[in-house]
């Protein structure tokens, strides 16, 4: 057949892992690489309402007004999930360089060694701790200097936030009080305990993967970055992918692949580029009308997320929380000390402090995250609106998850039709334990809450409220204001079961020239935020890729 284009290898996908791998590949002068991405530039650009909502992307607090804008995002919903109260929601997922590093809350977080020691026990070999520890090392540019668990010179900067604040320390000095240790590295030695997050920031900006990875690489000439390019279907000769079709400006184009097809779409895109390929469910993708050119039944199967249920709290007159920075002088203040200074309000994530303890004392390892923040929003409105808009009054917000959910759903296409989206069931709370969990995170945040330390700064609880006592009312208000964290995995799983789609060199099981290397190939979630880990993904697979081990590349 004639091609568009013409690659050695293409990778579907600029968001976190797929921007690592153009970096990497395209470090080799003999390889020709293309990466498609649906979305457009991260960059400034001349389009007044696109140069907004990328303004928006690299300033950190501006993640609040992307969470349902078009031009930066797939805006995908949920099918109504009878689990948690019937409610569709909505799923932020980045359509733009970068992908969703464009849009996240730039949390830092790895997951806990035993995570990754599942996963080779369950079959993923070369995934274990002792595997992985050094691509989170060699991606890592750590502010705070380089030590046994940390990298300098990276690509990706990690930074302490710019500025700490009273309440926040207030609530650390609870945690400790009720039980969860002061720990100034949740990503060192030990996930347990209570401080600050670190950021995906630098000087003040985003350092999202197109920042740190694709920018520095898009002046080679050996790479071909294209946007506005909607994968449609990996193009097969007989079980061998050899390229792409893909829509531009509803214009249909095709890329060869001479060596690989590497689809780094995430958690949603790649499992629904499989299916429209004929590589998936063959039942299902006959419905469709689609040619099966692999049976894969778990393409799709085993999605897995973190569900979050914010606790809210008044504080008192005259204490000073985010909230009242957001309004009037104080924020023109802010917005000054961000234009010279790079710190303040502007640079803040969705979560001060991290907090991670155990549902029972009985476990090895936590199982309950925190994001905890000196501010409250209305939680309905940005599931329901995209917007987050904080409140007037002075408040503080004490949000627990459960790390590691049981609960699994599926993503399947609608059609035949790449531009329609497909069919999400997150089924969240759908298992017993998950929602023994969050009641336990629940118990948790109101003990840290209780607290002498906050004593002096909590007014009263707002939400759920201090007649919700019970089990049932506490579950009922779980069901109904819990809301995605933004983490979904394991569409495509890794290992070597029934249900696996790629085996632990990310390679599709049953064809040939086909990867997958996202966050969709988690056999199970980690214990934390997702982005980190979706870019050391990224740094294996490129390894993975080339055929060396990660002691023979420098960062």
């Amino acid at each position: 057949m004639s091609w568009d284009l013409i690659a050695d290898y293409v990778i579907v996908g600029a968001g976190s892992a797929g921007c690592v791998i153009a970096n990497r590949l395209s470090a080799e002068p003999g390889l020709q690489v293309a990466i498609l991405e649906a979305g457009g530039d991260d960059r400034p650009t001349r389009n007044l309402p696109q140069f907004m909502s990328n303004l928006m992307i690299h300033i950190p607090v501006g993640y609040a007004r992307n969470l349902k804008n078009p031009q930066v995002n797939w805006n995908y919903e949920t099918e109504p999930d009878a689990s948690a109260g019937g409610r569709v929601f909505s799923w932020p997922r980045g359509k733009v360089l970068g992908g969703s590093s464009s849009l996240n809350a730039m949390l830092y977080v790895r997951g806990q060694h035993a995570d990754y020691d599942g996963w080779r026990q369950l079959g993923c070999e070369g995934w274990g701790w002792d595997d992985v520890k050094p691509y989170f090392v060699r991606a890592e540019h750590q502010e705070r200097g380089a030590c046994d668990f940390h990298g300098v010179g990276g690509p990706l900067n990690v930074s302490d936030v710019t500025e700490t604040h009273p309440v926040s320390d207030a609530v650390v000095a609870a945690c400790e009080s009720a039980g969860i240790p002061r720990n100034p590295d949740i990503n060192g030695p030990e996930q347990e305990g209570a401080g600050y997050y670190q950021l995906t920031v630098k000087n003040g900006q985003r350092c999202s993967s197109a920042v740190a990875y694709l920018h520095p690489a898009m002046s080679r000439p050996n790479l071909q970055v294209v946007t506005q390019a909607l994968a449609s279907r990996v193009i097969f000769e007989g079980k061998r992918a050899v390229g792409v079709e893909f829509l531009q400006n509803g214009v249909r184009k095709t890329i060869q692949a001479r060596k690989e097809v590497i689809l780094s779409g995430g958690a949603v895109n790649s499992p629904q580029l499989l299916q429209l390929s004929g590589v998936g469910p063959g039942a299902r993708l006959a419905e469709h009308g689609i040619e099966v050119v692999k049976d894969l039944p778990g393409v799709g199967e085993n999605l897995q997320d973190h569900y979050l249920v914010a606790l809210t709290w008044r504080l008192k007159a005259g204490v000073v929380s985010v909230n009242e920075l957001t309004k009037g002088l104080r924020f023109v203040g802010e917005t000054v000390k961000y234009v010279f200074q790079r710190k303040g309000l502007l640079t803040l994530s969705a979560a001060h402090i991290a907090a991670f303890c155990k549902s029972r004392p009985d476990l090895a390892t936590p199982d309950i995250q925190f994001h905890i923040l000196p501010a409250t929003t209305d939680v309905s409105n940005v599931g329901e609106g995209g917007a987050m808009e904080l409140e007037d009054k002075p408040g503080l917000t004490i949000a627990p998850c459960q790390v590691r959910p049981e609960s699994r759903g599926s993503i399947h296409i609608r059609s035949a039709d790449p531009r329609e989206h497909p069919a999400i069931l997150p089924n969240y709370l759908s298992d017993p334990l998950d929602r023994e969990v969050i009641l336990a995170g629940i118990k948790w945040a109101r003990k840290i809450a209780q607290q002498d330390a906050l004593a002096p700064l909590i007014d009263h609880e707002t939400l759920p409220g201090p007649d919700a006592k019970t089990k049932a009312a506490l579950l009922a208000y779980a069901k109904m204001a819990g809301q995605t964290l933004y983490h979904p995995v394991g569409t495509c799983q890794m290992g070597r079961g029934p249900m696996a789609v790629v085996d632990p060199e990310l390679k599709v099981h049953g064809v040939e020239g086909l990867r997958v290397a996202d966050a969709s190939i988690m056999p199970r979630l980690v214990s934390g935020n997702t982005n980190a880990p979706s870019i050391m993904i990224g740094e294996k697979a490129s390894d993975l890729i080339l055929g060396r081990t990660a002691s023979a590349m420098a960062a």
